[in-house]
């Protein structure tokens, strides 16, 4: 028989009003207890009290970052891009390269996440890790790049769902050769901003609704990349042959480009902007229990499992490619979006119907959703730190939380922020894509920087947490900086031959805009009265 302990609220012998609950739940709440009291401890070290509810565990740490990379988002919005420069060689053989090289960053970001575990993340650590001198600085630089890079990342994740629902119309009313309707650019915005204010709606709920939702988010994604990559090859009628998927390298890129080398470091663009998003495990520790071992945790699990998911996906969709050409042409039902048309020929041919496609690209709107909904989570904790440390105009609004201890201020003003970036596409298709170039190469940049302090200024003091890469810390370090250099050229390199006003690569002239609009504000303004980090324990 289960043993039983009375509780008395009052904590007084005798006293009336008591509740029986088994004696393994009162050690499991007080075992909670005592994790929940040290992580409070923990985040008071750093100066801070506790405001948000810390409720999430390990499991939902990771939900939330899981769905923010989310493969069915970025592998299926960018396979035109992987197609177009090199195909399956590129994809196949590039997602593991990519993946391997960002795993090195997330490591050398979950040590430094073990030692500060607060959500303020890249800011607050580069603060730390550069000193009362530099630090200020370096806070300001590392927090500008990264949440204008999650505003960017929110931006055009859902606006990519916006396009997906497009084709989703447009197949659905007869294709493109069938007359089926074609949406403006205006409805497409309109379906961006409807998305937006539902992820913002959900995100006002109490982070224990939203980390269900996190969950069955990550659930989703699992599940649906699994079904995919076994449905679509299994149902389309023309498999490619493994030496196509293997070795087969795409140079009918028509942008004027013919050398390998060249074209295959193009088509990376595809896995680096997949697996971005991962710092959202960081700015949620300040919610997450025992959150320096389960913040480095949900950094570490998310990009490894993406990695073995995303390439399993990538197997079964690209087996399913046998005309490269046709499925990049703007002609074919899809209006050129190449895995749409791919789920829709594959159900096609076999049955006569591409209804069984339409539904396939269904299951990958609602991970995109879910995707965005995560990213919201992310932007406004990221909001609500930076303002929390007054590095944003009107701070003291968007650092507010209610009653279910949710920053709903900074929910709605992330939303806000990310609609407006997406405006840019009703001017020009180019500008549009500028912006999103921020969210790859800011975010990386933001990523990289307490790497970098961690290597070099903070090489001897950095005193890590639970998890630690020891020894191999600073040789992890330089390689995770050095592969963001790297990428951070290659993607501002042209992507089309001659280069126009129309072909000209602006990411570099996106990342520029962003720096100086950073320094000018820093020296004009931040310089004067931005402190770095600072404690709310006694306001």
């Amino acid at each position: 028989m289960e043993s039983l302990m009375r509780v008395v609220e009052d904590g007084a012998a005798g006293g009336g009003g008591g509740e029986y609950f088994p004696l393994r739940n009162v050690d499991q709440h007080k075992h909670d207890h005592d994790i929940v009291s040290g992580d409070n401890a923990r985040l008071k070290q750093l100066g801070y009290k506790q405001e948000l509810s810390r409720s999430l565990s390990a499991v939902a740490n990771f939900s939330v970052t899981f769905s923010i990379i989310s493969i069915l988002t970025g592998l299926t919005t960018l396979y035109n891009t992987g197609l177009t420069y090199g195909g399956p060689v590129t994809m196949i053989w590039g997602w593991p390269v990519v993946g391997l090289l960002t795993m090195i960053v997330g490591l050398s970001m979950a040590e430094i996440c073990s030692a500060y575990p607060t959500s303020g993340g890249l800011y607050f650590w580069s603060a730390k890790l550069c000193g009362n001198r530099w630090g200020p600085l370096a806070s300001w630089f590392t927090g500008w790049f990264n949440i204008v890079g999650q505003w960017a990342v929110t931006a055009s994740i859902d606006f990519s769902l916006a396009q997906m629902i497009q084709v989703i119309i447009l197949l659905s009313t007869g294709g493109k050769n069938g007359g089926g309707y074609e949406a403006s650019k205006y409805v497409v915005i309109g379906l961006h901003g409807g998305i937006l204010l539902l992820h913002a709606l959900m995100n006002s709920l109490p982070i224990s609704v939203l980390s269900f939702f996190g969950q069955l988010a990550a659930a989703w994604n699992l599940i649906g990349v699994t079904v995919l990559m076994i449905l679509i090859p299994t149902v389309t009628t023309e498999r490619a042959s493994a030496k196509f998927v293997f070795t087969h390298f795409n140079t009918d890129n028509g942008d004027g480009i013919g050398n390998k080398a060249y074209i295959f470091v193009l088509g990376l663009l595809m896995s680096q902007y997949t697996l971005t998003g991962y710092d959202a495990s960081a700015h949620m520790t300040e919610e997450t229990k025992n959150a320096d071992k389960n913040g480095p945790k949900g950094i570490i699990s998310s990009i490894g499992i993406s990695i073995i998911f995303g390439w399993g996906y990538l197997l079964g969709i690209t087996f399913a490619v046998t005309n490269i050409p046709y499925l990049l042409s703007e002609d074919n039902e899809a209006g050129g979006y190449a895995i749409a048309e791919i789920f829709y020929l594959a159900f096609k041919n076999r049955y006569g119907s591409g209804v069984g496609g339409i539904v396939c690209l269904g299951v990958v709107a609602v991970g995109i959703f879910f995707c965005g909904m995560s990213s919201v989570t992310s932007n406004s904790r990221m909001a609500y730190a930076f303002s929390r440390d007054g590095a944003m105009p009107f701070s003291s609004l968007w650092h507010k939380v209610n009653k279910q201890e949710v920053p709903l201020n900074a929910v709605w003003f992330s939303a806000f922020i990310s609609f407006c970036m997406a405006l840019t596409y009703l001017g020009s298709e180019v500008a549009f894509q500028a912006m999103v170039s921020i969210a790859t190469i800011g975010l990386y940049i933001a990523y990289a920087l307490p790497i970098f302090f961690r290597v070099t200024l903070a090489r001897n003091s950095f005193v890590p947490g639970p998890f630690n890469l020891g020894i191999y810390g600073i040789l992890v370090g330089w390689i995770a900086v050095l592969w963001v250099v790297t990428i951070s050229v290659l993607f501002s390199l042209p992507v089309a031959y001659p280069i126009t006003s129309e072909t000209l690569n602006y990411t570099p002239v996106a990342v520029c805009g962003l720096l100086l609009l950073t320094v000018s504000s820093w020296i004009l303004s931040g310089r004067h009265w931005f402190k770095g980090p600072i404690t709310n324990i006694n306001s």
